[in-house]
């Protein structure tokens, strides 16, 4: 079965808002991720908020995973 990909592009929002934004997008797909069957993934540019997402949802008990694009920074959520 194929996840449910939910992607998120919030470039140009600096920490908080781009956490902010982040976490309600996690929380819109909580069901989703916590059964495996979903996935957020997130674009960023803003470099503190490649730190800050990651080390939120993990503590909320889900696996992230950061990749450097150019400029910008692709958080994997699931």
């Amino acid at each position: 079965m194929k996840p449910d990909i939910v992607e998120m592009d919030i470039r140009g929002q600096v920490c908080p808002s781009a956490m902010l934004s982040a976490l309600r997008g996690v929380n819109r797909c909580r069901k989703a991720l916590k059964s495996g069957r979903g996935q957020v993934v997130v674009l960023t540019d803003a470099r503190s908020a490649s730190v800050t997402i990651p080390r939120a949802v993990k503590c909320m008990g889900y696996k992230v995973v950061v990749e450097k694009q150019g400029a910008d920074y692709r958080i994997v959520i699931g």
